[in-house]
């Protein structure tokens, strides 16, 4: 299992509605459509905050490594859930982000992605420039 560490961490939260299309046979959201759900939200707090504040979103970004619990089965619902996610670890190339999916009253999923900064024209890893770095302490 995930260990989590919730101490002084400023949680992004993004509201994910449970769509139709997630559910499978069983009744409950697929656990491969959890993915859907993270990205969802790292994209919100990587590219769409940023934009509406007015600054620069990050570029150049992929995902090393995805690690998923699976606490509860999460049903078709009209209420959005909500996907909080907030930085464990910050290195010069690559960053940490630990998420939980919930709603007031239960956690469904708990997740962590590490996300390497990548140079897109070099096809390499590069470091992360000075206002990512700021912009992710945000959240740390």
């Amino acid at each position: 299992m995930v260990e989590r560490s919730l101490a002084h961490a400023s949680k992004h939260v993004f509201p994910r509605t449970v769509r139709f299309a997630d559910i499978d046979s069983q009744g409950h959201v697929n656990n491969v459509r959890f993915l859907d759900y993270l990205e969802d939200a790292r994209f919100g707090m990587l590219h769409v905050d940023l934009h509406k504040e007015g600054e620069e979103t990050f570029k150049g970004l992929v995902v090393a490594r995805h690690e998923i619990d699976y606490l509860r089965p999460l049903s078709f619902r009209a209420d959005p859930v909500l996907v909080e996610t907030w930085v464990t670890e910050i290195r010069p190339v690559r960053f940490t982000l630990d998420y939980e999916i919930r709603d007031d009253e239960e956690v469904f999923v708990r997740a962590r992605s590490v996300i390497v900064a990548y140079d897109v024209e070099n096809a390499a890893p590069r470091r992360l420039s000075q206002n990512e770095l700021t912009y992710l302490r945000r959240f740390a």
